[in-house]
């Protein structure tokens, strides 16, 4: 059978049809500026239709875009979450070489460590979002395929059917490598949307770490629960297919990507200064055990107070006190926590700073996380406008820690050279000392 000849079509690039906005992303290499628009989107619709089947492909095309909600505090113009999404389709797409997703999903036996490892790989290579696009490991580059990469599933899931691997939790069951789904199953283009649970990032627990494929790629940030919009309609789950890290001889509690030792390594690798990798093994083992309330972002080879926090959260949880409890771990500390011995911290206690932490003046990192409302975050925002930081406030500062305050903290920070953790956007004593001196 000769093969259909078809006329190249694009939709004029300045209507907000959800024809036109589809399309001019489904065509990105074709004319712009012709007229006609809404001609032009029908024609490109009927083209794809004959299309599809001819290829026999039998899976659903993406649907139209659906408009952008209203802008959100907290989140940059051009990167909301673009709830369109694929259907359902095995690895590589339709056309990919794994066959259909199995009809009863059998469960991949996953750690937590493992789902939240395979998340980070996407940010760190920052997959460009799309709802057609596949990356190089199979998964849609879109909210869903992110999450079933991330739990490892047989093929490319979309909202409307995560929910079958998993099984509903509370929002007090949380755990890193959990979801927060929400379906809109009356118009499933509005609001529907999936995030990576990673984590709180408070005591409180009203933000926690998402990691998420939304516009313009792949993110890892502090978000509020349960998301910015809709939070009411988000329900958590945990995949069915999450197992156990049991203890491994010779490793850090089996930890994966952990340093493997078991024997305490010293003094001298903790305290201000330290950067290695039995700091990110202290860190990783104190998650474990409840401390992660302490944690803004992290834990990483760089010792930070978070890490002093946590480790004194710990301590008292054992009934430490006075030298026992000063949030450097010692022998007796480290052997609790790589055999799992010990009681673990409570309701995500954070431990106390110290004192003055060295820096005069310097209040303490508890002082600057979602939800503070003090003096020192006025202060501080007021500090960062006279040194040129000022851009990223709209109104203020004031004493409301917000996502502007963690802007420019976090442009300071990369002004003395800082990556990665050590310019997370959150001032600890160095960055206070260098922004007052």
């Amino acid at each position: 059978m000769e093969s259909p000849v078809f006329e190249e079509i694009d939709p004029a690039s300045d209507c907000d049809c959800p024809g036109c906005v589809h399309w001019r992303r489904a065509l990105p290499h074709s004319w712009a500026g012709r007229a006609g628009a809404h001609p032009a989107a029908h024609r490109a619709l009927a083209l794809a239709a004959v299309a599809s089947a001819a290829l026999g492909a039998g899976h659903a095309l993406p649907a139209a875009a659906a408009p952008h909600a209203p802008h959100r505090p907290g989140i940059p113009a051009g990167e909301e979450p673009d709830t369109p999404q694929g259907a359902t389709a095995p690895l590589h797409g339709p056309a990919g070489r794994p066959a259909t997703p199995q009809v009863a999903p059998k469960p991949t036996a996953i750690t937590r460590t493992e789902i939240i490892n395979r998340a980070r790989t996407w940010v760190a290579a920052k997959v460009p979002y799309s709802m057609s696009a596949y990356w190089s490991d199979g998964y849609r580059q879109d909210c869903s395929g992110y999450v079933s990469m991330a739990w490892k599933l047989p093929g490319n899931e979309w909202t409307g059917s995560l929910a079958q691997y998993g099984e509903k939790i509370s929002k007090e069951e949380l755990q890193p490598g959990d979801i927060l789904l929400f379906h809109n199953v009356a118009d499933p283009e509005k609001g529907s949307h999936v995030t990576l649970f990673g984590g709180w990032t408070d005591a409180s627990h009203t933000s926690y770490t998402a990691y998420e494929q939304t516009r313009p790629h792949t993110r890892r940030q502090s978000t509020p629960y349960a998301y910015w919009d809709n939070s009411d309609r988000y329900v958590p789950y945990r995949y069915k297919g999450v197992i156990a890290e049991e203890p491994v001889p010779g490793k850090d509690g089996g930890l994966p990507g952990a340093p493997a030792v078991t024997a305490y390594p010293g003094a001298a690798y903790f305290g201000p200064g330290a950067n290695n990798k039995y700091v990110t093994q202290l860190g990783r083992m104190l998650l474990a055990r409840g401390a992660g309330g302490s944690y803004a972002s992290g834990p990483g080879p760089r010792w930070t107070d978070a890490d002093r926090r946590a480790t004194r959260a710990f301590q008292a949880a054992q009934g430490w006190t006075g030298a026992e409890a000063d949030g450097l771990p010692g022998p007796h500390t480290w052997e609790l926590l790589v055999t799992g011995k010990g009681k673990d911290v409570k309701d995500g206690a954070v431990g106390p700073p110290p004192a003055s932490h060295g820096v005069p003046g310097y209040p303490g990192r508890a002082m600057f996380r979602p939800g503070a409302n003090n003096t020192y975050v006025t202060q501080l925002g007021t500090q960062l406008v006279r040194k040129g930081f000022g851009r990223f406030y709209r109104v203020g500062p004031g004493p409301i820690w917000s996502e502007a305050d963690r802007r420019a903290v976090e442009a300071f920070q990369r002004t003395q050279g800082w990556r990665g953790g050590a310019a997370d956007g959150y001032p600890g004593p160095e960055t206070w000392r260098r922004l007052f001196s």
